[in-house]
C-alpha cells in the first residue's frame, strides 16, 4: 500500500514538473555592433549571427557570438581584429550567461522598462563580471531587448600593437539589440 502512495506520488511530481515547464524566447539572429572613436580614426563593426535564449520564468538568459562574425567597412580592418587582436582562431566566440535584476518584479509591456544586467561575459577567453543598464518591452509576441555599454580592452587581455594604439580606442562602447521569439 505505501509502495502505491509513493508511485502516485512520483507521477504526480512527474506531471507537475511538466506543467512548470520552461518558457524560453530565442533568437539566432540578434545583432551586436562595436564602435571605437579616437581623434584618428573610428571603427564600426556589426555582428547579426548572435543567439540568445531568455527563461521567462526566472530572467535568466545568455548570449553566444561568433568573433569571426563581426564585419568591418573593409577587409583589412577585419583580418586585423581577427587575427591580432581577439584572435578568433584560438577564442571563437563571446559569451554572455546572467540574469535581469529583479525579473519577478517587472511588468512586461510595450512600453520599454529600464533594467538592469548582471553575469559573466567572455571575451578573449577572459570572464569578467559585468553589471550594465538594459531596456526590455513587449512587441506583438516578441520580447525586445537592448543594451549599451562600455568595455575596456585591457579587462579582457586584448593588446593592441603600439604602431595603431592611437588608432584603437581603450574603451569600446557595445550595443546589443535581440528580438526572442517564443520557444
Amino acid at each position: 500500500m505505501m509502495s502505491n502512495h509513493k508511485n502516485i506520488l512520483i507521477i504526480l511530481f512527474t506531471l507537475l514538473s511538466f506543467s512548470f515547464a520552461k518558457e524560453r524566447y530565442i533568437t539566432r539572429e540578434g545583432v551586436i555592433s562595436f564602435f571605437s572613436s579616437t581623434p584618428l580614426e573610428d571603427i564600426k563593426a556589426i555582428n547579426k549571427q548572435v543567439s540568445c535564449v531568455l527563461d521567462k520564468g526566472t530572467g535568466e538568459f545568455a548570449f553566444q557570438l561568433p568573433i569571426k562574425g563581426f564585419t568591418f567597412k573593409n577587409a583589412l580592418m577585419q583580418e586585423h581584429f581577427n587575427e591580432s587582436y581577439l584572435e578568433s582562431d584560438i577564442y571563437p566566440k563571446s559569451v554572455f550567461k546572467g540574469k535581469i535584476i529583479d525579473w519577478n518584479a517587472i511588468q512586461l509591456s510595450e512600453n520599454p522598462t529600464e533594467v538592469i544586467i548582471e553575469g559573466e561575459l567572455t571575451i578573449h577567453g577572459i570572464k569578467q563580471k559585468i553589471k550594465e543598464p538594459g531596456k526590455i518591452w513587449l512587441s506583438s509576441k516578441s520580447i525586445i531587448g537592448e543594451s549599451n555599454f562600455n568595455v575596456e580592452l585591457v579587462d579582457y587581455n586584448v593588446k593592441v600593437p603600439k604602431v595603431v594604439r592611437s588608432n584603437i580606442a581603450e574603451v569600446i562602447n557595445v550595443n546589443v539589440s535581440v528580438q526572442l521569439n517564443p520557444r
